[in-house]
């Protein structure tokens, strides 16, 4: 297989780009955690962005649901903020202070659910702003990022309880725990093989865990790659970003790992997402917006 990479520079300086999502409207949005932002990206490369309301809310990772509104944690503030694609925001206070919310997805109850690194919950929003929140067995499990199942279960990665959880929309929550230890699960997706895959930044794997709670390994060629996201990719296949490695990377369903060197040095690759026309996006810390296209 082979790829072009092509990397934008975001306008404002030191705006740390870090989650990425595909909007309604075709258009890449990002959070600018350094900046406190939302930016946007069209196709041609032409970047705009939208200042947050709350000062230093410590934008993270971010969506589209299915209406075309954004939802993004804001890891600072302890919020949720919700924004239209016209740039409206709205902002939610969480009621457990320094929650800490990271990982968003959208559930098969069209609520928003969302981890709290902070406190060990798993919170849940309706789209009227309506917020609960469920306790984690161990408050100090530190959940990430989290996703939905094709089950209809939401599925986490406890980043320091070396565990993966998986919680009903009831808010029944079961445990797995990871072979490898200490092996510090960061991004999260289901996979095309209906499976659910999770990077460890510290093992320095890529694991698959079914619904029955078995988990295979797969080790990253490269050393401390310090994987970040995952996302399921177009061809069996799912792509993570490399944060240490410095590289994007691809992982078939049967465990076959390629590696893609990111032109720019310490780019610090974060978040990714795929665009309706094929091609990759992903977020780099280091002010810019990359752009993977598959040739062959």
């Amino acid at each position: 297989m082979r790829i072009t990479i092509q990397e934008y520079v975001v306008n404002e300086i030191d705006s740390g780009p870090y989650g990425i999502t595909v909007g309604k409207d075709g258009a890449l949005w990002f959070t600018e955690q350094k900046g406190n932002r939302i930016g946007r990206i069209n196709a041609t490369g032409e970047i705009n962005s939208f200042p947050i309301p709350t000062a230093n809310a410590g934008a993270m990772s971010i969506i589209s649901d299915q209406t075309g509104d954004l939802w993004f944690t804001e890891y600072n503030s302890s919020k949720i903020g919700k924004m239209s694609m016209n740039g409206l925001f709205e902002e939610y206070v969480l009621p457990t202070t320094n929650a800490a919310p990271f990982g968003i997805t959208e559930g098969p109850d069209g609520a928003i659910w969302f981890t709290e690194m902070n406190n060990g919950r798993i919170g849940r929003i309706t789209k009227s702003g309506e917020i609960t929140e469920f306790e984690l067995p161990n408050s100090k499990s530190f959940p990430s990022f989290i996703t939905l199942g094709s089950d209809g279960a939401l599925w986490f990665t406890q980043n320091q309880n070396n565990r993966i959880g998986r919680i009903t929309t009831k808010g029944e929550v079961k445990e797995y725990p990871i072979p490898t230890p200490n092996s510090g699960p960061v991004g999260i997706a289901s996979g095309p093989d209906g499976a659910i895959w999770f990077v460890q930044i510290m093992g320095n794997k890529i694991g698959r865990i079914t619904f029955e709670g078995e988990v295979k390994e797969f080790v990253i060629p490269t050393p401390n790659a310090r994987p970040h996201a995952i996302i399921p990719g177009k061809n069996r296949d799912l792509w993570f970003t490399e944060w240490g490695g410095n590289q994007i990377s691809r992982i078939t369903v049967e465990g076959v790992i390629t590696e893609y060197t990111i032109p720019t040095n310490n780019a610090e690759p974060h978040g990714i997402t795929f665009c309706p026309d094929g091609d990759l996006w992903f977020a780099e810390e280091c002010n810019q917006i990359g752009r993977l296209t598959i040739i062959t």
